[in-house]
């Protein structure tokens, strides 16, 4: 019965790939293949939320991104960060992550620095909602690099406002 089963799942999987209908998959079902990866997102900032430009919290507001790669640098500029409801940022200029290393795109004004792994967006709005959002992250190509969906019940089980994705 469990064979039975399994040939059923693999000739259905199989109709809906013929049909198109791959992308009713949930968004975060797919291993992406790229190096950079989508670390974890502090969706929540601590605090009482406050998106003013001089005294607020969105840069505590942030999205880590990693380069798992163990060989290869990769450059950020022309990478593109988006939510579910289409706002977007764009990495303009280079910023090179070397293997294992990180940057996190923070909320706000502020100087970008490789050397303390930031990046800002130079926007004082929130980008990721508090309850739920999906984060996508797309190469300079646009072919989709990661992507994660969240909800603050189902993944942000102590409550701190943080999720991890790859480790």
């Amino acid at each position: 019965m469990h064979i039975r089963h399994a040939l059923t799942a693999a000739a259905t999987a199989a109709s809906v790939l013929s049909l198109g209908l791959a992308a009713a998959a949930p968004a975060q079902a797919a291993e992406y293949t790229s190096a950079l990866k989508i670390k974890g997102v502090q969706y929540d900032a601590p605090g009482s939320d406050s998106n003013k430009c001089s005294g607020g919290n969105t840069k505590n507001e942030y999205l880590t991104i990693k380069n798992y790669s163990r060989t290869t640098t990769v450059n950020l500029k022309g990478y593109v960060v988006k939510d579910a409801v289409g706002n977007t940022f764009t990495f303009k200029t280079t910023h090179s992550l070397q293997p294992g290393d990180y940057i996190k795109l923070r909320g706000n004004r502020g100087t970008d620095s490789d050397a303390n792994n930031v990046v800002y967006r130079q926007n004082c709005n929130f980008i990721w909602n508090n309850d739920k959002d999906t984060i996508y992250l797309y190469k300079p190509s646009g072919a989709r690099a990661d992507v994660h969906s969240y909800t603050k019940t189902a993944n942000d089980r102590d409550g701190n406002g943080y999720i991890t994705y790859h480790g």
